[in-house]
């Protein structure tokens, strides 16, 4: 497989830094199998379903994952150093892995101080420039205090070009997320699903339900040869319980379509599919990679925003629709000034 079919080139300006206000005024291209394209809004959802249609939200919650820190100076001669911290992935109750710059003035057993009563110890550094943090707090109080301290971890895309401010407390989570904080990113397909467009689905006779996938900072990187080679990608935990399997598999049954909300949810759902499509639950990690060619078995139709080229994500709606199509429909959109990535517009694929 060659990387280079999963390239598009886009213009910078395409890449949205907020969200469209509401959220749900989000523009909508809808994409069919045969390749027919339509320009539509993201309140027309409703219409291109069918009542008994299920659509399937991940309701992770995102944790304020970015910090600003102190590591002090080692000696009496020497400095302390600021330092940026972005936690990626929970190990247990105290200790994440975490990006850390600058990463070269950071080694095991320093320090770092994050706010009053607030610090963490560097136990080991780690592959890519991640290093691994033990916090002096655990459980509901490290929420706590990343609550207190922390901002939302938006994508290095907008983080780049401005810092996450209080707006971001709001419009980088879905209005579903549950209790559990452990995503350091949104399901950014979720965020265009306001309680008006939650009330105008429920109206149409459409069946909601969820799962959940802790998402990592992994999701939205772009691949590496060494990631296709092994045929895995990075690890997430993700959930399907029993009664929602159950639900999932009747409507199926019955002909209505099996809708995830989201590559995250999407992914969830094919990692606990069987090989004749039943769903069954599991509770775990997975690394399911899905690109062209991989059997798509528990996935009817699926609403995801536009993703980075060269990226799993990409690869993942190519696997579902045909690479030929998404790419014409990547350049339709490039050229209508959709916008692209966690903040911008949506794509609803009608296999």
């Amino acid at each position: 497989m060659n990387l280079a079919d999963f390239h598009f080139d886009l213009p910078e300006r395409l890449i949205a830094l907020r969200p469209a206000d509401p959220q749900d005024s989000a523009r909508l291209l809808v994409v069919h199998g045969d390749g027919r394209l339509e320009d539509a809004s993201v309140r027309d959802l409703p219409r291109y379903l069918t009542a008994g249609d299920v659509l399937v939200f991940n309701d992770t919650r995102v944790l304020p994952a970015a910090l600003k820190g102190v590591r002090p100076a080692r000696d009496e001669i020497g400095a302390d150093v600021a330092c940026d911290v972005n936690l990626v992935e929970r190990i247990d109750d105290h200790t994440w892995r975490a990006l850390a710059r600058p990463g070269k003035r950071l080694k095991p057993g320093d320090p770092i101080h994050f706010a009053e009563g607030f610090r963490a110890t560097i136990t080991q550094r780690l592959n890519g420039g991640e290093i691994e943090l033990a916090f002096d707090q655990s459980g509901p109080a490290l929420e706590q205090a990343l609550d207190a301290h922390g901002a939302m971890p938006l994508p290095p895309y907008i983080a780049r070009r401005r810092p996450a401010d209080a707006r971001d407390r709001e419009t980088y989570q879905t209005s579903f997320a549950g209790e559990d904080a452990a995503s350091v990113a949104a399901p950014t397909a979720g965020l265009h699903f306001t309680p008006r467009l939650l009330a105008e689905i429920d109206a149409a006779g459409l069946a909601r339900e969820t799962v959940r996938l802790h998402v990592g900072l992994g999701t939205f990187k772009p691949l590496e040869e060494a990631q296709l080679a092994a045929n895995r990608l990075h690890s997430e935990w993700r959930r399907l319980t029993p009664e929602t399997a159950t639900r999932l598999n009747a409507a199926r049954a019955a002909g209505h379509r099996c809708v995830p909300v989201g590559t995250t949810a999407m992914r969830t759902l094919e990692s606990c599919t069987t090989p004749d499509g039943t769903l069954a639950p599991a509770t775990g990690p997975t690394d399911i990679f899905l690109k062209p060619g991989d059997a798509v078995r528990a996935t009817d139709a699926l609403v995801t925003n536009f993703h980075l080229p060269g990226s799993s994500l990409f690869m993942l709606v190519c696997a579902l629709m045909g690479t030929d199509v998404m790419q014409a429909a990547y350049a339709h959109a490039i050229a209508s000034d959709y916008r692209f990535y966690s903040y911008g517009d949506a794509c609803l694929l009608l296999p």
